[in-house]
């Protein structure tokens, strides 16, 4: 695992081989920021992790110079390594230990991008809830972007605020918006 651009370009991180995750690839993390970086600047993003795993993705986003991010998982292994490697690089990343569900229903907070990498395995319905919960709970800034990470086998397209989707090998990543008022 290695942070692909930002101040810590190409340092390799290695987490403990115990922890529960299926991190980002590489390739897969490269091609979403890819798409990230015609749409915002990292400098100034807010960043909400849900089901962070090794932290991967809010390294990611630290080296790019986003900050307050916030990485959620319910694994204690996972938030102490996200903690150790938050120290270790002075990001500000607050990791905290939860369930994500409970976690989405007591948080208040605005986000300009919310990244939610469940376990691939997860029930559709609870894929379905995480988005229910994020927009309900207003928890996603006005021009902000909630992106889910799943298999090809999760569809998501049917829901409100679905946006697009691009896929890499077995993953997809499936984005949802704030629907803008087109009339004046």
């Amino acid at each position: 695992m290695r942070i692909i651009s930002g101040k810590y370009k190409g340092h390799r991180l290695s987490p403990p081989k115990n922890l529960p995750v299926r991190p980002t690839t590489d390739m897969s993390k490269e091609a979403l920021f890819n798409i990230l970086n015609n749409h915002f600047t990292f400098a100034e993003l807010s960043v909400l992790d849900l089901f962070a795993g090794t932290g991967n993705i809010s390294f990611e986003f630290a080296s790019r110079g986003s900050e307050p991010i916030v990485s959620v998982d319910a694994d204690y292994g996972c938030v102490s390594f996200i903690k150790k490697t938050a120290t270790e690089f002075d990001f500000n990343i607050t990791a905290l230990k939860s369930d994500v569900f409970s976690f989405l229903a007591k948080t208040k907070g605005n986000y300009d991008i919310v990244f939610a990498d469940p376990p691939y395995g997860m029930e559709q319905k609870e894929f379905e809830k995480v988005v229910s919960l994020v927009f309900e709970n207003e928890l996603l800034a006005e021009e902000g972007m909630l992106i889910v990470e799943h298999s090809k086998h999760t569809k998501l397209e049917q829901l409100h605020h679905y946006s697009f989707q691009k896929n890499y090998g077995g993953s997809v990543f499936s984005f949802f918006e704030w629907e803008t008022d087109e009339e004046d």
